[in-house]
């Protein structure tokens, strides 16, 4: 695990954003277990075979999670966004369900 992405998340001034990036970047090691990450506009980005499979964003009152690779199939409502990326903002009381998303990053990430 990549000490920035570490920092990122233990940086949040907020318990929830800190617990809610700290879950999601499970999700993504689950789902990818050869998964890389970096920090990349102040943001962990996380990749597979070199490609963006996810991101993780925090702004005021929410945590914004982006899966990469997902034209061709469909995600549950809550995501939006163009068909080759769509995200999620997750907001405080907001749970998630872990292993729909970890089955969600393992299928756009299957083809990186």
């Amino acid at each position: 695990m990549n000490l920035e992405v570490t920092e990122f998340i233990d940086g949040q001034k907020e318990q929830w954003k800190e617990e809610l990036c700290a879950s999601l970047r499970e999700v993504v090691h689950e789902a990818i277990p050869d998964v890389q990450e970096r920090m990349q506009y102040k943001k962990p980005h996380f990749l597979k075979s070199g490609k963006y499979a996810a991101v993780i964003s925090t702004s005021k009152d929410a945590v914004s999670f982006t899966i990469f690779n997902t034209a061709g199939f469909s995600l549950p409502e809550g995501f939006d966004g163009p068909p080759e990326r769509k995200t999620i903002k997750l907001r405080q009381g907001q749970q998630i369900d872990s292993q729909q998303f970890v089955d969600l990053v393992g299928q756009a990430a299957s083809t990186l």
